[in-house]
């Protein structure tokens, strides 16, 4: 969209919908990186994708539409040689087929960094916290922009931090609004890597929309792989006291290991090195909990978070969280609980489901008391992962139990709010300033257009007669030069030769 001409406001970006106002949306799987190993069909693969812009997007647009292909974490753990194949085609082939503005800076491989600040720019731009506010009641953060310290500070609406948990890995993402400090030059140093400081103004020059933000991805954190590591810890411990007090524990169906983590008699195997360990459930939340607590990798320094990570300090008292993916299916798919988070009430929640019995658990979800996607690993796990996310939040990122600002959700505004909205939007940030000047050209020079018209007309013509001119004078020269060569010469052999 053209830009309003407001310095305060970014662009106005919106859901494109269809005649029957459905958004406009298409999604296939899998992810191009299944195509390491024959990179030439990438391009072709997509193809339905760009088709189906193609069609919604007016054709005489095609020519002014960025198009942006960039791959996540699926395409990060491919060696960088299989990377740029599939790059490779996708540059080579895609404009030959469509007329969008693609160039070889529009494809690429974005950081685990980088997908947090466009997913913290997504979810703040949909609940509008990039608008100026003059309003008392709006919640506001004295923010001082990097590089301006001399200058007042800004008062801005309070931008929203996020916490995301996959099955993989564990995310968190939020604004520092002030100047930080540093127990150590490494934790300053490490702290270069986690920050990132950007502008969404649509001027490079204005600073009232520039922020920094703190982002931070643990592999190994999701609720999946915690689950992994926590059996794997489980297998090696067991393993460990059979030898030394020459039991059997955990080895056969009829003397299983007792899991805390486990709802109450839910039955669970684990398998490694070709043995299978048996586990049986005795739903002990807080013991749970108390187990998991070395997963978090804490150390003793100050500012730190998972695994001894640099995180800047939160201000609790005026600060907002959404929580996404398994923050919300811990909350929503069994508990019943999504939205606002209270610490009491979801500990209490989880507390009694673990203790539940896992028949009673299984005739619940034959009724259908469920969410209607929650299935029986979600069932058998919700115990684990309850626990898991409590620790992360409370423990590992170190927000107190009363802290009440935390909202899980799915969808915001009816919106599946996505990191590739933000990565548009960060994108195309600069755009609009072409506009801006354009209109601002035109109307301070109306009678320019006319006159530099006439102008370019004239110069144009005298160019081509200089040039005209040149050419004449040259070949001149040459006929000259051609002459005295034949009077000189003594032999026509000579002259041939």
């Amino acid at each position: 969209p053209r830009h309003n001409g407001n310095p305060h406001d970014l662009l106005d970006i919106k859901q494109m919908r269809d005649k029957n106002r459905k958004p406009v949306v298409m999604k296939i799987k899998p992810g191009i990186s299944e195509f390491a190993s024959s990179p030439e069909k990438v391009s072709d693969y997509i193809s339905p994708l760009l088709s189906f812009a193609a069609e919604h997007v007016p054709r005489a647009k095609h020519k002014e539409t960025p198009l942006y292909i960039l791959c996540t974490a699926g395409m990060r753990i491919l060696p960088e040689s299989q990377q740029k194949a599939i790059l490779e085609d996708l540059l080579t082939d895609i404009p030959v087929h469509f007329d969008f503005l693609f160039s070889d800076s529009h494809a690429e491989v974005i950081s685990g960094k980088q997908e947090g600040v466009y997913a913290w720019i997504g979810i703040n731009f949909v609940l509008g916290r990039f608008e100026h506010t003059d309003d008392e009641d709006e919640a506001i953060v004295e923010v001082h922009v990097p590089g301006s310290e001399n200058k007042e500070a800004i008062f801005r609406k309070r931008t929203v931090g996020i916490l995301d948990m996959g099955g993989v890995s564990t995310q968190i993402a939020y604004e520092v609004p002030k100047t930080v400090s540093f127990a150590s030059s490494q934790q300053e140093e490490v702290a270069k890597n986690l920050l990132a400081e950007f502008n969404l103004g649509c001027d490079a020059h204005q600073t009232e929309h520039v922020y920094r933000v703190y982002v931070a991805t643990f592999l190994g954190f999701g609720g999946n792989a915690a689950r992994q590591r926590y059996e794997e810890s489980l297998f090696s411990s067991t393993a460990l006291k059979n030898r030394l007090l020459g039991k059997q524990t955990g080895m056969t169906s009829a003397s299983p290991h007792l899991d805390p983590c486990l709802p109450l008699d839910a039955q669970d195997e684990i398998q490694q090195n070709g043995q299978t360990m048996y586990l049986r459930g005795t739903g002990d939340f807080s013991l749970c909990r108390e187990l998991l607590q070395p997963f978090m990798n804490k150390t003793n320094e100050t500012q730190t978070s998972l695994n001894g990570v640099y995180q800047p300090s939160v201000h609790f008292q005026n600060s907002e969280f959404y929580g996404f993916s398994e923050f919300y299916y811990c909350t929503e798919d069994v508990l019943r609980m999504g939205g606002d988070y209270n610490a009491a009430r979801f500990a209490k929640a989880a507390k009694d489901y673990c203790a539940t019995k896992w028949s009673v658990l299984r005739e619940r979800f034959d009724r259908g008391l469920y969410a209607s996607h929650a299935d029986l690993h979600r069932l058998k796990y919700q115990c684990f992962k309850s626990a898991w996310m409590y620790e992360v939040f409370h423990s590992g990122f170190s927000f107190p139990v009363s802290y009440s600002n935390l909202k899980t959700a799915l969808q915001v505004y009816d919106k599946e709010v996505q990191w590739t909205l933000g990565a548009i939007l960060y994108r195309t940030r600069f755009l609009p300033l072409r506009d801006i000047q354009q209109e601002n050209f035109r109307g301070s020079h109306s009678h320019w257009r006319s006159f530099s018209f006439v102008y370019n007309h004239y110069l144009f013509s005298a160019c081509f007669l200089v040039v005209l001119l040149s050419i004449l004078l040259y070949l001149l020269r040459l006929r000259r030069i051609h002459r005295r060569m034949l009077r000189n010469s003594s032999s026509p052999s000579l002259w041939i030769e």
